[in-house]
């Protein structure tokens, strides 16, 4: 039997995978990318004597590769949170699927296997921007305020690495992150082991946030707001985290963080107000290679045509 695991190289897919592997050990063969790469299945040659995990990715972004791999007969259990498009069933496929705004991939594993790497889940979820859930699940979970900002922490800077045009944008590759953590059980003792890495994200962390809040609002309503950031490796990397950021500054307010791409296009993230956590995935879909949740979203190439088109469609999604 092959063993290969698929995972979105962000900081829920990452923790997701970790619970897993820790849970139960497998020589796997990886596959992954920077965040937006999510038609990973593509990925996988040939599904024969294959069991794919998938974590992490939209079903709807790969349900042919998915009709293709069963095919083959392949075994795939497949654990998101992302908008579907239209499920199928198939005896080999296993669907852990949960379209609520307040969850996430690692916290659908977190309940398959009982809490047992609960800090892993916490640490996914604050990634994932699920500040009030991660806090609430620690607390329960008998975490000090202390652990929680550790976790909340590392969350963020996981969830920051796997933003960029390409692996060559990113401090680490998500697969050799993913080396990286799989050895701990916790968080707690990733960080005391690996405080070299820790410091290399957390240092660029710090300078790409300086950088992104000098960006100029291009657009502005009670309602909204849009952002530019510059054709820059450092703007590509933080462009996601930052729209986190913004979204917890200003709660009531949805927002777009739009990078500038080589070809003129737009890179897009997209984030839902915060106290009212819907319509980002509606918003995209009315573009090509948009995607997403709820949530947060975006879109991988906005034409730069679009853009007046994009910024009334987001007037008219999240006006209040």
């Amino acid at each position: 039997m092959n063993y290969i695991d698929v995972f979105n190289g962000d900081a829920d897919g990452l923790c997701a995978l970790v619970q897993l592997r820790r849970n139960k050990p497998l020589d796997s063969y990886i596959i992954t990318g920077i965040k937006r790469d999510i038609n990973l299945l593509k990925q996988v040659d040939d599904g024969t004597d294959s069991y794919i995990t998938v974590l992490d990715i939209s079903f709807e972004k790969n349900v042919s590769d998915v009709e293709r791999l069963l095919e083959d007969g392949a075994s795939i259990d497949y654990i998101d949170h992302h908008k579907t498009g239209e499920l199928i069933q198939h005896p080999e496929l296993q669907l852990s699927i949960d379209l609520n705004a307040n969850t996430c991939t690692s916290l659908i594993i977190d309940k398959r296997l009982g809490g047992r790497y609960r800090a892993w889940a916490i640490t996914a979820a604050y990634g994932d921007n699920l500040l009030e859930k991660a806090t609430e699940l620690g607390k329960q979970s008998g975490f000090s305020d202390s652990e929680l900002l550790v976790m909340k922490k590392l969350g963020i800077l996981l969830n920051y690495n796997g933003y960029g045009a390409n692996v060559d944008d990113l401090f680490f590759n998500p697969a050799n992150l993913f080396e990286k953590l799989r050895h701990f059980d916790t968080p707690f003792e990733f960080l005391e082991q690996e405080k070299a890495t820790y410091k290399v994200l957390e240092e660029g962390y710090q300078q790409d946030i300086i950088l992104a809040e000098q960006a100029p609002v291009i657009h502005e309503t009670a309602d909204t707001a849009v952002i530019e950031l510059p054709n820059e490796v450092w703007a590509r990397r933080v462009s996601g985290v930052f729209g986190n950021d913004l979204a917890n500054k200003y709660p009531d307010r949805a927002h777009a963080v739009i990078t500038k791409k080589v070809d003129g296009s737009y890179l897009v993230s997209v984030r839902a107000p915060l106290n009212r956590k819907l319509g980002a995935d509606e918003l995209v879909s009315q573009f090509p290679t948009g995607g997403g949740r709820k949530a947060a979203a975006g879109i991988n190439s906005l034409p730069a045509k679009m853009l007046e088109q994009f910024v009334s469609a987001l007037d008219m999604q999240f006006k209040s």
